[in-house]
């Protein structure tokens, strides 16, 4: 099944973490979780601790692909927001 998969930055570090990588078929309900502090435990924690975070890229692509995306590691260097511009054509 064909998803969305999203990275949130956020707007300070909690502990080790200044990004969430997850996947969903619909983002609008699933961003809206997270505003509400549900769903991800990690988004629960940096909610509690008062830290924002702003939708900063989407893939189209199965659950799998998030998957692979996690193990690879290094979601900083996929995020905009850390001054990475994804190169043209690479998804």
């Amino acid at each position: 099944m064909t998803g969305t998969i999203y990275l949130l930055h956020f707007t300070q570090p909690y502990k080790h973490a200044r990004h969430y990588l997850g996947w969903t078929t619909d983002l609008d309900a699933r961003l809206a979780e997270h505003q509400t502090g549900h769903g991800a435990r990690l988004l629960a924690v940096v909610k509690a601790a008062g830290i924002g975070w702003t939708l900063a890229r989407t893939w189209t692509g199965p659950r799998a692909r998030e998957r692979a995306l996690k193990r690879q590691g290094g979601a900083s260097r996929r995020c905009p927001l850390c001054g990475v511009r994804p190169r043209l054509g690479h998804r």
